[in-house]
């Protein structure tokens, strides 16, 4: 029997042998992002060994849950079908781990990716839709987003560009979404700062985008 196996003929026995290896969903959460590259993914995640990284590619690509695939000229990661399907379960795990974060720890960072997937995951469509199409140009630590909401629909994208507003904040982010901080605290405070734009739209970014804790 491999190391892996849990001797259980269920699907949560499954689908723990194939994504349930330390690290292994945190790299399908980066490539729900989009493709990346070997590199991207380390630097994306900074703590895993490149041994580690290199084993749970080989085993998530022996899965069917990723392939390689040439694009201009480099090799890079994406999600199969099937892999894509886990995209639902990520987003109900981070809900789920999002009411036990706490405070973050000073070695704690905020990645593009993992800010990205944490906005799908509070990101409320209904309520979206009856706001005005708002683009938002956020700085969250080393992370860049621009994150344009028209309706039902959400992009976000690394980088910046236009937008109604432009604001930087640290890991407090996370306590505007839960709810604990209301905007015009955080602003006042100085755990949201202001760069451009229309500052009480950061209400309409609460409201939007809201997990509570």
């Amino acid at each position: 029997m491999a190391a892996r196996e849990y001797g259980q003929y269920s699907g949560v026995t499954r689908a723990l042998e194939l994504v349930g290896e330390r690290w292994a969903m945190l790299i399908v959460r980066d490539l729900l992002v989009g493709p990346r590259r070997y590199g991207e993914l380390a630097a994306g995640l900074p703590r895993i060994p490149t041994n580690i990284l290199a084993a749970r590619l080989k085993e998530l690509q022996a899965a069917g849950v990723l392939r390689r695939a040439p694009r201009s000229r480099v090799i890079v990661y994406e999600l199969t079908a099937f892999g894509r399907e886990l995209e639902p379960v990520v987003l109900a795990l981070g809900a789920w781990g999002f009411k036990a974060m706490g405070e973050a720890r000073e070695e704690q960072i905020i990645t593009p990716d993992s800010m990205t997937i944490d906005l799908r995951t509070a990101f409320r469509p209904q309520v979206a839709l009856a706001l005005p199409p708002t683009a938002y140009a956020a700085h969250v630590g080393e992370a860049e987003l621009l994150i344009r909401v028209d309706g039902t629909a959400l992009d976000v994208a690394r980088g910046d560009g236009p937008a109604d507003l432009a604001f930087a904040a640290g890991p407090a982010i996370h306590r505007l979404i839960s709810g604990e901080l209301a905007p015009d605290r955080a602003i006042d405070t100085g755990a949201v700062e202001v760069l451009h734009g229309r500052g009480d739209l950061l209400g309409r970014f609460a409201h939007t985008f809201h997990l509570a804790a």
